[in-house]
């Protein structure tokens, strides 16, 4: 299974933007879209297509109705009795299944372990309102309340960083600690990023009046995933075909306006950060800027790639559990 680089999605896109560009005109936020409190709109209708079963050592999760929000999609381990909670907060245009696949087992020995499908993503929320990052974090807190979770550890990786840290800014009574793992406190600082999330703001501009065709095919260059045909293959594919390809845009783009520069350094819980020492999408100086931003954050530096929580897992676990291992000694 391969992330697309950055510039591989550049590439594709651009020699189509201008033809886009009159599509998107007079498109713009409401602001509904922008108000957090208001109530979400009527979801879309979603087709539900037969599912694989799951991977041995993944849970195989339920429909949860979030009151004012939608239904989404979790998957939960009991864990020993009276463990912390963590709630498992998925990459961007991957899901909770996906994301997590090698390390709910292992997790599961030490903590009682749940994780969300985000709002466009897999089996999410589906919503006619413009994808935000903190709704995904209003929608995990949600989740919690539905489970009956008073407090737990957000566990944050990519897209899921920048969640689990508005979680903690958002909600502060409910957060124990934080895990953040290959990712940042921004995540537009290069040339190429400066191109890349102008180009998706374009495009998910044109996706909210483009024929779903064109958002099938769009959403699919933009995810790029080649994975083998056997049966993990076809699994994986099938928790990505559930993306709404109009979303995985917006949410691509909300991760470009993100930055927690100008908070990030209250945060006041135990904090672990697993960077990933080669990644080639979120810089390894960023992921260690993030932690030297937090007040004793520690650092769990593991030698992969920014997809080295499923390609390199036999490194990437053992630094995970132990980061969460950390925090947990560490909550008051």
């Amino acid at each position: 299974m391969r992330r697309p680089s950055l510039a591989d999605s550049v590439s594709a896109v651009r020699t189509r933007r201008a033809a886009w560009r009159a599509s998107a005109d007079g498109v713009v936020d409401t602001e509904e879209d922008l108000d957090a409190g208001a109530p979400e709109p009527e979801p879309a209708s979603v087709a539900v297509a037969p599912r694989p079963p799951s991977p041995p050592g993944v849970p195989e999760g339920k429909v949860v109705s979030l009151p004012g929000r939608g239904d989404t999609f979790a998957r939960e381990l009991a864990g020993p009795a009276g463990a912390p909670t963590l709630l498992l907060l998925h990459g961007w245009t991957a899901t909770g299944g996906l994301n997590w696949c090698a390390c709910y087992g292992a997790l599961a020995r030490h903590f009682r372990v749940v994780s969300i499908d985000h709002r466009g993503h897999g089996r999410g929320i589906r919503s006619r309102r413009r994808f935000r990052l903190e709704d995904c974090a209003d929608d995990a807190v949600s989740l919690a309340d539905q489970l009956g979770i008073d407090t737990f550890v957000p566990v944050g990786y990519s897209m899921g960083g920048p969640i689990a840290q508005l979680v903690w800014k958002r909600h502060r009574d409910r957060v124990d600690g934080l895990v953040l793992s290959a990712t940042s406190r921004n995540f537009r600082g290069r040339p190429i990023e400066r191109a890349f999330f102008p180009v998706l703001m374009g495009l998910s501009a044109a996706a909210r009046v483009a024929p779903p065709q064109w958002q099938t095919a769009m959403g699919r260059r933009v995810i790029g995933r080649r994975m083998d045909d056997d049966e993990f293959g076809r699994w994986a594919r099938s928790e990505i075909a559930g993306n709404d390809p109009r979303v995985i845009l917006e949410a691509g783009q909300a991760i470009g306006s993100f930055s927690s520069h100008a908070w990030i350094g209250d945060v006041d819980v135990p904090t672990a950060v697993v960077t990933t020492e080669l990644d080639s999408v979120v810089p390894p100086h960023r992921q260690h800027k993030l932690a030297e931003a937090i007040d004793g954050a520690t650092i769990h530096p593991v030698p992969g790639d920014h997809g080295a929580v499923v390609m390199s897992a036999r490194a990437y676990v053992p630094q995970l559990v132990a980061a969460c291992r950390d925090v947990a000694r560490r909550i008051g």
